[in-house]
C-alpha cells in the first residue's frame, strides 16, 4: 500500500479512515503534532521528534496513552506495513472525545492519529524564494499545536506570490517561517534566534547548530532584524523535509549568495548526516 492510517488502535487507507465529530480536534484543535521522514523505511530522527512531541503534550496537560518506547515501536510497525521506502510520517495527538465543552472533561483518554504518505526531502541545494509577513501568531509557538490558520494563510500569500516559503517578523524582528526555522551566515557567524516562546525548537535547526559547532563555525543564538536578514551572507532554512535550504530572494529582492562554499558545506554535511542516520543514497 502507498499510505496508511490509524486512529485509535484502527488501521486503513488515509482516504478510508473516519474520526469522531466530538474529537476535540473537530471544535479546538486541541491536540499537537510531530512529523519526520523516512528512507528505507527508516525514520529520521525519531528519538528527538519523539522527546518534542511529548514536551509539547505536557505543556498543554495531554494525558498521553501511550509511553515514547510505545509510541516508537508502533510508529516503526506503520512505517514498515508500507511499500515505499521514502515517507513522510505524521502523527497528533487530541485532548480526546467528548461533547463541545471549552472545559475539557476530565479523565476522557487521548486520541492518537499517524498518517504515512509517500514523501521525500527537497533537493537541499535548491535555493527558494521568501516573503515576509507580520508575525499574528499567538504567543505559544514553541507548542507544536495544531492550530496552524496564520501559518495556512501565509503559506497561502507565498503561494501566491510565487514563493516557497514565509519568513515571520513581529515589528522588526525575525521569528522563524511558517512550518520550518530560519538562520543566517554574517562574517562566518551562525546567527539564529534563540528558543523562546516566538519559535518552535526544531530538530533540524538542532542539528544545524551541531554541525556548525563540529565545523568550528561560531554559533549565537540571539534575536535579529529583518534588515540584518536582507543584508546576511546567506540565509538558511531548515526543517525536516528541507534540511539545510539556501535563500535567494525575499520579497522580490536578491538576497544571499556571498558565502556558497560555507553554505554548500552545511548542506553536504546535513545530507551526510541523513544518508548515515537512514542507509540511503539520497
Amino acid at each position: 500500500m502507498e499510505n496508511l492510517g490509524y486512529y485509535c488502535g484502527k488501521f486503513g487507507l488515509l482516504e478510508e479512515m473516519t474520526i469522531p465529530m466530538n474529537d476535540r480536534v473537530c471544535y479546538f484543535g486541541d491536540g499537537v503534532y510531530d512529523a519526520t521522514y523516512t528512507a528505507n523505511h527508516k525514520i529520521y530522527d525519531l528519538d528527538e521528534h519523539v522527546d518534542r512531541f511529548f514536551h509539547s503534550a505536557a505543556l498543554l496537560n495531554i494525558n498521553m496513552t501511550h509511553t515514547k518506547c510505545e509510541l516508537k515501536q508502533l510508529l516503526q510497525e506503520m512505517v514498515n506495513k508500507v511499500d515505499s521506502p521514502e515517507q513522510f510520517l505524521y502523527w497528533q495527538v487530541t485532548r480526546g472525545t467528548s461533547v463541545r465543552n471549552h472545559v475539557p472533561e476530565p479523565g476522557v483518554p487521548s486520541n492518537l492519529w499517524i498518517m504515512i504518505k509517500p514523501g521525500k526531502i527537497k533537493d537541499v541545494y535548491s535555493k527558494i524564494k521568501l516573503i515576509s509577513v507580520e508575525d499574528t501568531r499567538y504567543f505559544h509557538c514553541n507548542i507544536k499545536t495544531l492550530n496552524l490558520l496564520p501559518n495556512v494563510m501565509a503559506s497561502q500569500k507565498a503561494a501566491e506570490a510565487g514563493c516557497d516559503e514565509v519568513v515571520f517578523k513581529r515589528g522588526d524582528r525575525v521569528t522563524e517561517c511558517a512550518h520550518s526555522n530560519i538562520s543566517i551566515l554574517t562574517h562566518g557567524i551562525l546567527k539564529t534566534a534563540p528558543l523562546d516562546n516566538l519559535i518552535l525548537p526544531g530538530i533540524t535547526r538542532a542539528n544545524l547548530l551541531k554541525i556548525c559547532s563540529d565545523c568550528g563555525i561560531p554559533v549565537e543564538e540571539v534575536t535579529y532584524t529583518i534588515n540584518e536578514l536582507m543584508e546576511a551572507d546567506e540565509i538558511i532554512v531548515t526543517s525536516a523535509g528541507s534540511l539545510c535550504l539556501g535563500v535567494s530572494e525575499i520579497d522580490g529582492i536578491p538576497v544571499g549568495g556571498k558565502d556558497q562554499d560555507t553554505l554548500k558545506m552545511l548542506q553536504d554535511l546535513s545530507i551526510k548526516r541523513f544518508r548515515e542516520t537512514t542507509d540511503s543514497n539520497i
